[in-house]
């Protein structure tokens, strides 16, 4: 018999540079190597190699609410090329996190206005980036 879970993005905190981030839009989070673990390489006789790939780049991105208290933080964050930790944590389940110990913003998250709030997306390059 199956079992169901819940999930509660409630459970999901995000902190850059120290900052725990509030104010979310619909799509909080996502976060992906930017290459694979592994490369599989075949011969002309068939003969295969497997190569691991020590890249560590990943990429955060991030989207808020445009009233979200975090927006100028970032937006100085994107002017200013510092870096910063990240740390991703999914209190479960399941139980996972992300950890970053250097990362920077791409460019400031484009801005839109008109009759509704719009969302704010930024996007980090991860120097260095873990799954937990």
């Amino acid at each position: 018999m199956s079992q169901a879970t819940t999930f509660d993005a409630k459970a999901v905190t995000v902190t850059v540079g120290g900052v725990y981030l509030t104010g979310f839009a619909d799509s909080m989070v996502e976060i992906e190597k930017d290459e694979d673990n592994w490369e599989v390489k075949v011969g002309a006789q068939g003969d295969t190699v497997r190569t691991k790939v020590n890249n560590p780049l990943g990429t955060i991105s991030v989207t808020l609410l445009q009233t979200s208290p975090q927006v100028a933080y970032l937006d100085r964050l994107a002017n200013t090329g510092e870096l910063v930790p990240i740390s991703v944590i999914n209190a479960g389940p399941p139980k996972e996190s992300v950890t970053v110990t250097e990362a920077f913003i791409k460019k400031p998250a484009p801005r839109a206005y008109g009759n509704e709030a719009e969302d704010r997306e930024y996007e980090f390059q991860c120097m260095d980036i873990r799954f937990d």
